[in-house]
């Protein structure tokens, strides 16, 4: 009976920390797709955000990601947990004109191709055996080298061939750093660990996979998108 409890009760707690992260991701997508519309739904608040404030918070949201990955260990869970729903909320608001410029068929359909895409990857990420760290930093290296393109290609290009050609890359990058952060979310769990340190995993973990998420739907939004 020793031999078989401790990988059952190991397995045990791996499932409740995978979804705990799952529940956690979800929750944040929830918060940010219900500001999202309603900020969306008001032309005022539209205006607001393509005025500058979009930006501001942007780099906001940026602030606080630097933050919790920087003073996580420092921190208790339950204040990384709400600068994580604090973030959902920003996401929201920031990304609210793009709610505006789309058609709701459009996101319907561009969300419900980034579940099916990303459920697959999740699952192959979290049941293969090969390592994935090769893919995830070529995946990290492809992400940098379009953010610099889409940059410069916003600023002096202002070509609409590479603009599509970028999208259509960056799904082949969430698409791999899906499968690298699944793994790597995993592989983060110790049962040696106690609740607050598995807590704050699950929070920086919940973070990755919304990451990877709102980016593949944002994506593919652009590629498949109807513009009202």
């Amino acid at each position: 009976m020793s031999f078989t409890s401790g990988p059952i009760r190991i397995d045990g707690g791996l499932r409740k920390y995978m979804v705990s992260v799952f529940n956690k991701m979800f929750m944040a997508l929830c918060l940010t797709g219900c500001v999202a519309f309603v900020c969306g739904s008001n032309p005022e608040i539209v205006s607001v955000m393509q005025g500058g404030l979009s930006t501001i918070l942007f780099l906001a949201t940026l602030g606080i990601v630097v933050y919790l990955s920087a003073r996580i260990n420092k921190m208790p869970s339950e204040r990384a947990q709400s600068l994580f729903w604090l973030y959902s909320v920003l996401v929201g608001a920031s990304i609210s004109p793009i709610v505006a410029t789309y058609t709701g068929e459009s996101m319907v359909s561009a969300f419900f191709t980034a579940a099916a895409f990303f459920g697959g990857l999740s699952l192959y990420g979290y049941t293969t055996s090969k390592d994935l760290t090769s893919i995830g930093s070529f995946m990290l290296t492809g992400l940098i080298v379009i953010l610099i393109s889409s940059f410069v290609n916003a600023l002096f290009l202002k070509n609409s061939v590479l603009n599509l050609g970028l999208s259509a890359l960056s799904v082949i990058v969430f698409g791999g750093l899906t499968m690298y952060d699944i793994q790597r979310i995993k592989n983060y769990y110790d049962e040696s660990y106690g609740d607050e340190i598995i807590a704050k995993c699950s929070i920086m973990g919940a973070l990755a996979l919304y990451l990877d998420f709102l980016n593949l739907f944002l994506v593919l939004l652009r590629l498949m998108g109807n513009r009202k």
